[in-house]
């Protein structure tokens, strides 16, 4: 069987994705809230799709270029926590367990396209 190297950012972003839509069904069937927490649903689980689409680029830019929507989208998904959390959907407790993977993810994603840009350019 052919055993894939560990992806950190695969990975989180694709556990994240699942927290995403367990906090859209509660948000939806306990809180009665549907507008803001379909936004989260479609921010939230775009991060891993554009990593994921990010793993066949067809070049280095298209790399980059993919990456740095995933983190437009994980820029958005705090932005869409933060109005959760301050409107009173979102408990405190709630809100800093989310939000804490949701930076994580940032910080990995900006790592990864500084580096790719840095060994990109370097290359040219």
């Amino acid at each position: 069987m052919n055993e894939k190297r560990p992806n950190i950012i695969r990975d989180k972003s694709f556990a994240f994705a699942l927290r995403v839509v367990k906090l859209y069904r509660f948000l939806c069937e306990e809180k009665r809230e549907f507008v803001m927490s379909k936004q989260l649903l479609r921010s939230g689980t775009a991060i891993g799709a554009m990593v994921r689409e990010a793993e066949h680029a067809e070049s280095k830019t298209d790399f980059i270029h993919k990456l740095a929507i995933s983190q437009k989208e994980a820029n958005e998904t705090d932005y869409w926590l933060e109005l959760l959390h301050k409107s009173d959907y979102l408990e405190e407790k709630q809100n800093q367990s989310i939000i804490q993977d949701s930076k994580e993810i940032n910080k990995i994603l900006a790592s990864i396209i500084i580096t790719s840009k840095q060994k990109h350019y370097a290359n040219k």
